[in-house]
């Protein structure tokens, strides 16, 4: 396995709190929009969310989550699936 670079550690850094803050704005959309029982969704109301939001921010996460993959996997030297 390769060693991570000064550089190479800051970008994951950077990367991995992008990734958190685009899971936070998600789960934040999620509480505004969603009523919960106790602390899980509770989702027999049935509520209504705009799919084009929930797109939005899925894709933010799901594009986040991939670009760090790719940078661990060059980092690592591992095989891309």
């Amino acid at each position: 396995m390769g060693d991570f670079s000064n550089q190479e550690k800051d970008l994951v850094s950077q990367e991995l709190d992008k990734l958190i803050k685009i899971r936070t704005d998600f789960y934040n959309y999620l509480d505004a929009n969603i009523p919960k029982n106790k602390d899980q969704f509770d989702f027999s109301n049935h509520p209504k969310l705009d799919a084009k939001e929930v797109y939005q921010h899925f894709y933010k996460l799901d594009y986040q989550a991939r670009k760090l993959r790719g940078l661990l996997v060059n980092a690592y030297g591992l095989k891309a699936e």
